[in-house]
């Protein structure tokens, strides 16, 4: 078997482990940037075999320089999207943070009515 027979290579941004949905990029995430070991990575993505998380970190080792790349691409690419996602929330978030707000304010209340009395 070869290395890259463990992958899906879906698009030039978007390369999965065959048989699953999870992309190299979440997988080498934990092992790079949260120093999460291997068993680790696997008891996370449960649809991930031991066996796969060593395939994607020996591709990442052997293809570091445009595997690093692709690495910054994608959270360049997420930073972004958790940029447009807090200035334009979906509906139901805004509605979450007025709940919240409602909330703390009805604590609030509740707190200094009980010290009047």
């Amino acid at each position: 078997m070869q290395l890259e027979d463990y992958f899906d290579f879906l698009a030039p941004d978007d390369i999965r482990l065959k048989g699953t949905r999870i992309g190299i990029e979440h997988i080498l995430y934990q092992y790079i940037h949260r120093a999460q070991t291997p068993s680790a990575i696997a008891e996370r993505y449960r649809t991930v075999t031991l066996e796969q998380v060593y395939a994607t970190i020996l591709y990442y080792l052997h293809n570091q320089e445009s595997v690093s790349t692709y690495l910054a691409d994608w959270l360049a690419w997420s930073h972004q999207m958790r940029k447009q996602q807090q200035k334009n929330p979906p509906p139901f978030i805004e509605k979450l943070r007025q709940l919240k707000a409602q909330k703390q304010v009805d604590s609030q209340q509740d707190t200094s009515s009980k010290a009047v009395i």
